[in-house]
């Protein structure tokens, strides 16, 4: 979809439909358009339509304007208005475009730029909402919203933020489509072969296969590999565009996961293609990153493999030992996203990292305890984590700080080894980030748990059924430095 900014008024914009944005009860707020709009705007309202977030409302342009219709988009409560109640406006606007075949649509900023707010997220949103996922369908839509016209003065503030939605959705719809292919389609090789297509002057790819594992000793990462006939590819991304040390994102990334031994009930299995999403989000991040050119040191970690069940499978009670030095007694197969975790942690502090982000679907207790609303955090550095939670609220991937206490040492404390990678279902959210904080050490360190937020079973306003790409943007206000 192209994005582009005229300075033109409402009445003279030619093009199918004009987006007006109104606040709740706003009947008044085109005043200024004349009669004909705001008796235009006092008819929708008067159709079960109140300006309330995510409603939607078609009316026809009066005489004098070029359009056909005009498109009353509701943002909720004035006083709520946040840049969160345009990007969820965006996202219902263009869901209704490309229902309706629109093509050519044009947003008034008239009352967006009132309060203080870049028309950006309204476009980041609608960017969001027109993603879809029909690689596997015969029938595809071939509905297509062409361009939308932000009706504007021209300036490089708002050039700078509008091309920053078009890279940041990009990198979202990257992400989604990985963690939507099926797994027979999206192997750790097929996942390398998505990182290599990265590459740049800036962004190099390197990955390891099982010898390299195995010579660095990454047994814990190579326990969970050990019953599937894929071959395991660790995954190293780093992207050098500015100076000091670097960031180091490690995003799990089990391409499917059966649980291993401890087979998981077959209800619900087919979803465990989403086992990736924080790799998934890892590269889309590095995507972006390396599109805008950002002035920042970054590194990405992938340990991909799959969780499969065989005759050479890793079995409960066999011990491992990281490439850390760590021993660990594997009590349970299906708590693998934390053993490979363990390597790429212990992997990252190889570059000697300013802080390091682990990014996983690690726990069902995550879902049971936040449901899909928020992404579980826990961290030993309470600066980054602070970072983070304004990050997550900036861009609606909210964040919420569980405990680190120490007793949670105890719950996974093993009688044969060092650790063991489970502590039980009770306290199972904080006790696996615990498992973490071991191999983190001294280096600033955030987990991110998103297993509740990666993949949704209802469509949101901007986020379709399926995988959410949720991660990328918080990520990538800290990447920004925001």
């Amino acid at each position: 979809m192209v994005i582009s900014i005229k300075d033109l008024g409402e009445k003279d914009c030619v093009c199918d439909v004009i987006i007006l944005p109104v606040t709740e009860g706003g009947t008044g707020q085109y005043a200024g358009l004349g009669r004909g709009v705001a008796e235009a705007i006092k008819k929708g309202f008067s159709r079960k339509f109140s300006g309330k977030k995510s409603e939607i409302c078609p009316v026809p342009t009066p005489a004098g304007f070029r359009s056909e219709w005009i498109l009353l988009a509701g943002l909720g409560k004035k006083g709520d208005l946040t840049s969160e109640s345009l990007r969820q406006a965006g996202g219902k606007t263009a869901s209704y475009l490309r229902a309706n075949g629109i093509k050519k649509a044009a947003l008034s900023t008239a009352l967006i730029s009132s309060l203080r707010i870049s028309p950006s997220a309204f476009v980041e949103g609608a960017l969001l909402g027109l993603y879809s996922y029909e690689k596997y369908r015969a029938e595809k839509s071939n509905s297509r919203v062409g361009e939308i016209l932000i009706l504007s003065k021209p300036s490089r503030d708002l050039r700078r933020d509008l091309n920053w939605s078009r890279i940041a959705a990009s990198a979202v719809s990257f992400a989604r489509d990985l963690v939507n292919t099926p797994s027979n389609d999206m192997t750790p090789t097929h996942l390398a072969k998505a990182a290599g297509s990265l590459r740049s002057a800036k962004l190099s790819v390197k990955v390891l296969g099982r010898r390299e594992a195995v010579r660095l000793g990454m047994g814990t990462y190579l326990a969970v590999a050990r019953g599937s006939n894929e071959p395991p590819k660790f995954i190293v991304l780093e992207y050098s565009g500015g100076k000091g040390a670097p960031k180091v994102l490690v995003g799990k990334s089990i391409t499917f996961d059966s649980g291993g031994i401890s087979l998981k009930p077959s209800d619900g299995m087919e979803k465990m293609k989403y086992d990736m999403a924080g790799g998934a989000a890892v590269l889309g991040v590095l995507k972006a990153v390396s599109e805008a050119s950002l002035p920042v040191n970054l590194v990405g970690i992938l340990p991909a493999t799959e969780n499969l069940p065989g005759g050479s499978a890793t079995k409960p009670g066999d011990v491992v030992r990281a490439m850390t030095g760590l021993t660990v007694e594997i009590t349970n197969t299906d708590a693998e996203g934390r053993l490979v975790l363990a390597d790429g942690i212990g992997y990252a502090k190889r570059f000697k990292p300013a802080a390091i982000v682990d990014i996983a679907t690690l726990t069902g207790a995550c879902s049971i305890a936040l449901g899909n609303e928020a992404i579980a955090m826990m961290g030993n550095d309470r600066g980054l984590l602070d970072r983070l939670k304004r990050c997550g609220e900036a861009v609606n991937e909210r964040v919420w700080e569980m405990p680190l206490f120490e007793e949670y040492r105890e719950y996974i404390k093993s009688d044969i080894a060092d650790i063991k990678n489970t502590g039980g279902r009770t306290g199972s959210l904080v006790s696996s980030a615990y498992f973490l904080k071991e191999f983190a050490g001294d280096t600033p360190w955030v987990h991110l748990d998103i297993a509740g937020t990666a993949w949704l079973d209802k469509e949101r306003p901007y986020i379709p059924k399926g995988a959410s790409g949720v991660g990328v943007r918080l990520l990538l206000e800290l990447v920004r430095g925001n």
